[in-house]
């Protein structure tokens, strides 16, 4: 057994990662930290996980707290991580960061987008980006993870394929994408109580929501392109759900294309990846609810001289602990969809 800790496992995206864990058969956790809810067990936290978890009990972190672990995944606020990876390097086999800590390649963008200089700017070499279906190669490789992030997800998946292609422009393109409440974590704030979100849908993060650098930056590599080789405008919305995201994206055609076309490219690019369905209907949110699957479409409109190209996951799943799982068994040799469900729940 692969013996695991989760430092931050009291939040969303913690208590998935204690479900995900729950069903897979080579993760044991040995360690759930949470600050917040140390003392708390998890099972009267988390009804939920009484039936795997009786006896759990969350724990505050200390430095040396996950000493001889084989793994570490961090569900931690930004910039939690950069205090406490580097030591962790030295005392875990393999390391995979949920936050944003560590995804971005350039330091110069932390002040910019996060709004203070990165602490360790030397690691950020060192980590790979955590989207398989893209970066698969790199991960094996690392030993230190940075999950990509729950919107960066969806629209990389989307857009990268196409991008590589050449059948869309990298410059101007837009990404309109909503989100399920849980994406802005378990803690108590007015905007995402109940009277706020119900029966509501909303913009937010107008022009200068942080992942859009990272949506620039991974569809670019993705598609070998140079830093800076592809621009977004990302504009992410508030929907009335828990779970789920749904990423719809437009950009020009570079040459004469159809929507045969960019539903080839999608089908050649992700031909053998399990957690990707290329679909001719209308991703939903719904399709993917519980599973670590991406459900992709594209269209050319004749009309306007619009690519839209559509994306639907789980936020929590394939836009967080899914994702952190499937790099785990990357990095542990294990087949990457040990212990996950490409099927979706329905109703």
């Amino acid at each position: 057994m692969i013996s695991v800790g989760i430092i931050g496992a009291s939040g969303y995206t913690g208590v998935e990662l204690l479900r995900l864990c729950a069903g897979h058969p080579d993760l044991q956790v040995e360690l759930a930290t949470g600050e917040t809810q140390a003392g708390t067990p998890a099972a009267e936290l988390y009804p939920s996980l009484a039936a795997h978890y009786s006896d759990l009990v969350f724990t505050p972190w200390h430095p040396g707290a996950a000493q001889g672990l084989d793994l570490c995944f961090l569900g931690l606020p930004h910039g939690a991580s950069q205090a406490i990876v580097g030591g962790l390097r030295g005392e875990v086999k393999w390391i995979v960061d949920l936050a944003a800590d560590f995804r971005l390649h350039d330091a110069d963008l932390y002040p910019r987008w996060y709004g203070e200089p990165h602490a360790v700017p030397e690691l950020l070499g060192e980590v790979a980006y955590g989207l398989p279906e893209l970066f698969r190669d790199q991960i094996v490789a690392a030993s230190t993870v940075a999950a990509a992030g729950c919107y960066p997800t969806a629209s990389t998946l989307a857009l990268a394929p196409l991008v590589r292609a050449g059948l869309i422009e990298p410059h101007g393109i837009i990404v309109d994408a909503a989100s399920g409440a849980s994406g802005a974590g378990r803690g108590l704030k007015s905007s995402t109580a109940f009277c706020t979100v119900d029966e509501d849908f909303s913009a937010y993060g107008l022009l200068s929501h942080r992942h859009t650098p990272e949506i620039e930056q991974a569809v670019a590599e993705a598609a070998g392109l140079a830093p800076g080789g592809v621009q977004v405008l990302f504009t992410p919305h508030l929907a009335p759900m828990n779970r789920g995201i749904l990423a719809t994206c437009y950009a020009r055609p570079s040459a004469a294309t159809s929507t045969g076309a960019l539903l080839d490219a999608y089908r050649d690019a992700y031909r053998d990846e399990p957690f990707v369905v290329v679909t001719e209907g209308s991703p939903s949110t719904k399709a993917a609810f519980g599973s670590n699957t991406a459900h992709l479409t594209a269209r050319f409109d004749p009309r306007t001289g619009y690519v839209v190209a559509i994306a639907a996951i789980d936020n929590l799943v394939k836009g967080a602990s899914g994702q952190a799982v499937q790099c785990a068994n990357l990095l542990a040799g294990l087949d990457e969809t040990t212990g996950l469900s490409a099927v979706g729940v329905f109703p």
